[in-house]
């Protein structure tokens, strides 16, 4: 009986070429065909790393089609190379249906660990990382994003979202629309190339500052949001018995900022806790 092939998938560069690793250099050479994204796009890696093995196109657009092809050759004994345009495949690329389909047929599929633009802008951003949430591009219309938003609101792990320059100022608009002003976000834009960039502040300053200059919009983006306080154990039963009076007078900012003052508690907290007494 002839042995089945395995796929393997790739973990590849999100900006600088460097940043892949020997194994998966190795295993692009000795596979039979990698699957990739876009194949005129990989080829400058492939190029750049001496890897001379025949690629086939597996995108959104022909996944569903193809696999059924690939499954064959790798029960026909078939090595194959899953990777995307850059990062880890999967992760908000192509891919998904095809390892699918392969667990079901018993195919072995073998991860290569390598970069993912989530994961590297998250260590970096000065958030809590004990908890996160991965929830990929957030839906374009506004409607779809505020209420994909609005499950969120109290969350306490740290959120992790791609955007695209287009959209990244008018999502972090939802996010102080829904969210709140003074939730903490970090951005990253460009990350490993020449102009990465990492900018964390509250959701307002975070607009201001992408608003301040064309060149902030460009790039990439990683857009990674603070979760909501953990509980409310370390506010006093009369502080939030005050907030909810100068609620009833005050606009929800300015009574969490004297609340906060009276009693040296921190303000967003006390934001975001009158934000769950309109819900």
């Amino acid at each position: 009986m002839a042995k089945t092939g395995t796929l393997f998938i790739v973990s590849t560069p999100i900006g600088n070429l460097d940043d892949i690793t020997h194994r998966a250099i190795k295993i692009l050479n000795e596979v039979d065909l990698i699957a990739a994204e876009d194949t005129r796009h990989s080829q400058k890696l492939l190029q750049h790393w001496g890897v001379n093995t025949r690629m086939t196109a597996v995108h959104d657009h022909n996944e569903k089609q193809i696999s059924d092809r690939l499954i064959d050759q790798l029960k026909g004994g078939m090595d194959i190379a899953l990777i995307s345009d850059a990062g880890t495949p999967l992760i908000s690329d192509p891919g998904y249906n095809l390892v699918n389909r392969c667990t079901e047929k018993e195919v072995t599929v073998v991860p290569v660990p390598g970069v993912c633009a989530a994961i590297a802008a998250l260590s970096a951003s000065g958030l809590p990382t004990d908890q996160f949430l991965f929830y990929g591009f957030l839906p374009v219309k506004q409607v779809a994003k505020h209420s994909v938003l609005e499950r969120l609101n109290n969350e306490t792990a740290t959120t992790v979202f791609y955007e695209s320059p287009r959209r990244i100022a008018d999502t972090v608009k939802a996010i102080i629309e829904v969210l709140g002003e003074e939730r903490k976000i970090t951005i990253a834009k460009e990350i490993t190339k020449a102009f990465e960039t990492f900018y964390s502040a509250s959701a307002v300053e975070v607009l201001a500052w992408l608003l301040d200059d064309a060149n902030h919009q460009r790039g990439e983006f990683v857009l990674m949001v603070a979760g909501a306080p953990k509980n409310d154990t370390e506010m006093p039963p009369e502080s939030l018995q005050l907030l909810k009076t100068l609620i009833a007078e005050l606009p929800l900012k300015k009574a969490a900022a004297i609340t906060a003052s009276h009693y040296g508690l921190k303000k967003n907290a006390l934001y975001q806790y009158g934000l769950t007494l309109n819900e």
